[in-house]
C-alpha cells in the first residue's frame, strides 16, 4: 500500500508496506538549482562572485527585518505553548511510548542542532565584538563595557532565540505527524493554518524551497567546519590550508557523515551524538578547570545580566531598524543561518520527539541546550578575552578572517595545549557529522514518498546525492570567497525558508487553540486533568 498522497506531502500516511520512492519533482528542482550555483561558482569565480554579493547586500538591506521578526516571533509562540494546556498534550497519542532514551533524544538534538559553529565562533566571535562593537550603543572599543557586551552578545545569538525558532517548527512537525497522522512532508506543517487542500497544492514547492535552504545552510555550516579542521591541521601536522586540503577535509566529512546517516537513527546517529555530547561536555569541563575559572564564573553571570538588560534593545531594535552595520553583520546573518536550516531539521526533530509531552519537547529543544551553550559561551568566550585582554593578538587573526585559528590560540595557552587541540580537532570533525548525518538523513525522507513509520528512512542513494551537493558547494564557496562565501549562503538559503517558518508559527497558534480537534489519536486529557503517566523507556 503507498501513502494516501500523490507527493505534495499532506495525505495520511500509509504503512510498512509502502515502497520508498523518489519525489522527482521535489528532488530535482533544488538539487539542480544549487549544482549551478556552485557551477558557476567555479567556473566565473569573479562575476559570479559580484552578483552574489550584490544579491546579498540587496537581501540584507530589505529583508533583514524578516529574519529578526521570525526569529522573535518563534520565542514569543513558544512562551505561549510553554503556558497553555497545549504543553500537555502527548505527541503520537496519550499511549504513545518514547522513540529513545531521554539522553539519547538530548544528545541527538544538540548534535543537530549546534553543529561546528559552537566551535567555530565562540571565540572568534567575542573578540570581534570587543575590538568592533555596534556603534548605536556607543561602547568604547577594548572597554571593559565592551567586554561585557561581547559575551552577551553570544548568548543572544547562540541561546533562546535560535533554539526557540527550532523548538517551534519541530513542534508543529511533531504534532502534525504524530497525532495528525500527516506524512513526512514540510506540507504537512502548513495543513493546520491552510487545510488539506490549499497546503496540498503548495507541499511539493513547500519542499524543494526548503531542501534548497538547507542545502545553503548546510554547506555554510559545513564551511566553517572546514576551515576549523584545516586549520587544526596546520596546528598539528604542519599542513597548510589552501585548495586540495580543504577539498580533502570536506571528501572526508561527507563521507562520514553520509555513511552514518546511511545507518539510520538508532545505529549510527545515535552512536555519533553520544559520543559528540559527551566528548563537548567534556572539553568544555577541562578548558574551564585549566583556564580562569573564577574570571569564566563572575564574566558569565555578569554577562548573563547585560544579555537579560539589553536583550530587546539589541536583538529586536537593531535588527529592525536596520541602522547598525553590526547588527546586519551578526545578528541578521545568525537568524538567517538558523532559519535556513529550520524546516527541514525540524522534521527530523519533531520524528525523533514521538512518545514525549509538548513540555518535555519545549525542555529538550529550548531550555536545556540554550543552558548548555550559556555555560560553553562562558567558558570559551571568557578564555579568549582575557587572552586579547592581556596582550595576545587575537584581534589580528580575526581581522585578517583567519576565524578558524582563534580557537587554537586560546587552547595552545592553556596546560597541556597541545593535547587540547588534538582533541579539538577530533570534536570539530564529530560535531560536524553528527549534525549533518541528522540532516541528511531528513533531506532523503522529504525527497522521498511511500515511507511509515515503522520504515521512516529515505534511499542511501538520496543521501550520497545530497551529502556530495553540500561537500561541492562549501568547498566551492570557502575557495572563492571564504568567511564572506559563508555568510552570502547562509543569507540566500535563509529567506525561503524564513517565509515558511512565518506560516508554521500561524499553524502553531491554530494547534494550540485547536489541538483537541486536530488530534486524530485521540487528542489529550480534558481541561483540569492531570497529565498522564509516561511511557516508556527514559
Amino acid at each position: 500500500m503507498t501513502t494516501s498522497d500523490d507527493g505534495d506531502g499532506v495525505g495520511r500516511s500509509g504503512d510498512a508496506t509502502a515502497r520508498v520512492t523518489l519525489r522527482h519533482g521535489v528532488f530535482w528542482p533544488p538539487f539542480l538549482a544549487m549544482l549551478v550555483t556552485a557551477g558557476l561558482n567555479l567556473a566565473l569565480p569573479e562575476a559570479f562572485g559580484t552578483r552574489f554579493r550584490l544579491a546579498n547586500d540587496w537581501l540584507l538591506d530589505h529583508c533583514g527585518w524578516l529574519f529578526v521578526a521570525a526569529a522573535f516571533a518563534s520565542l514569543g509562540m513558544c512562551l505561549w505553548v510553554c503556558v497553555s494546556p497545549f504543553a500537555r498534550v502527548r505527541l503520537g497519542g496519550v499511549d504513545a511510548t518514547p522513540l529513545l532514551a531521554f539522553w539519547d533524544w538530548f544528545a541527538i538534538t544538540l548534535c543537530t542542532t549546534i553543529a561546528v559553529g559552537i566551535l567555530f565562533w565562540s571565540t572568534a566571535e567575542p573578540v570581534s565584538h570587543f575590538v568592533d562593537p555596534p556603534r548605536s550603543l556607543g561602547l568604547e572599543p577594548r572597554s571593559p563595557e565592551a567586554a561585557r557586551f561581547a559575551l552577551a552578545a553570544l548568548y543572544l545569538h547562540w541561546t533562546f532565540v535560535p533554539y526557540a525558532i527550532y523548538a517551534a517548527a519541530g513542534l508543529v512537525f511533531a504534532f502534525a505527524h504524530s497525532n495528525m497522522r500527516l506524512p513526512y512532508s514540510l506540507g504537512s506543517t502548513l495543513v493546520p493554518l491552510l487545510g488539506p487542500r490549499l497546503a496540498g497544492r503548495l507541499g511539493g514547492l513547500v519542499d524543494g524551497l526548503c531542501l534548497f535552504a538547507l542545502v545553503a545552510g548546510m554547506a555554510a555550516s559545513l564551511g566553517t567546519g572546514i576551515l576549523t579542521i584545516a586549520g587544526g591541521l596546520e596546528e598539528v601536522c604542519g599542513i597548510r590550508g589552501g585548495a586540495p586540503v580543504w577539498a580533502g577535509v570536506a571528501a572526508a566529512i561527507v563521507a562520514t557523515f553520509v555513511v552514518s546517516s546511511g545507518t539510520g537513527l538508532m545505529k549510527g546517529i545515535r552512536i555519533l551524538s553520544d559520543v559528540n555530547a559527551k566528548g563537548l561536555l567534556l572539553l568544555g569541563v577541562v578548558v574551564f578547570l585549566l583556564g580562569p575559572s573564577l574570571e569564566i564564573l563572575s564574566s558569565g553571570a555578569v554577562a548573563l545580566g547585560e544579555f537579560a538588560r539589553r536583550f530587546v534593545g539589541v536583538g529586536l531594535e537593531m535588527g529592525l531598524g536596520g541602522g547598525d552595520p553590526w547588527a546586519r553583520k551578526w545578528s541578521v546573518f545568525y537568524w538567517a543561518v538558523w532559519l535556513a536550516w529550520t524546516p527541514v531539521t525540524a522534521c527530523f526533530l519533531g520524528r525523533i520527539a514521538h512518545g514525549r509531552t509538548v513540555r518535555e519537547f519545549m525542555l529538550v529543544n529550548l531550555l536545556l541546550p540554550s543552558l548548555f551553550c550559556i555555560a560553553w559561551m562562558a567558558v570559551f568566550g571568557t578564555t579568549a578575552l582575557r587572552l586579547e585582554q592581556g596582550g595576545t593578538d587575537l584581534a589580528g587573526e580575526v581581522a585578517a578572517n583567519r576565524y578558524e585559528n582563534v580557537s587554537y590560540a586560546v587552547l595552545r595557552s592553556l596546560p597541556g595545549g597541545a593535547w587540547l587541540v588534538a582533541f579539538y580537532l577530533a570534536a570539530a570533525f564529530v560535531c560536524f557529522v553528527t549534525s549533518a548525518d541528522s540532516n541528511t538523513s531528513a533531506m532523503a525522507s522529504i525527497s522521498s514518498q511511500g515511507m511509515s513509520r515503522e520504515n521512516p528512512e529515505g534511499g542511501l542513494g538520496t543521501k550520497v546525492a545530497w551529502g556530495l551537493l553540500v561537500g561541492l558547494t562549501a568547498w566551492a564557496m570557502i575557495t572563492f570567497a571564504n568567511v564572506d562565501g559563508i555568510r552570502y549562503l547562509s543569507n540566500l538559503g535563509g529567506l525561503p525558508a524564513t517565509l515558511l517558518v512565518l506560516l508554521v508559527l500561524g499553524s502553531l497558534g491554530v494547534i494550540i487553540l485547536r489541538h483537541r480537534e486536530l488530534d486524530a489519536t485521540g487528542g489529550g486529557p480534558p481541561p483540569g486533568a492531570p497529565p498522564p503517566p509516561r511511557a516508556g523507556a527514559g
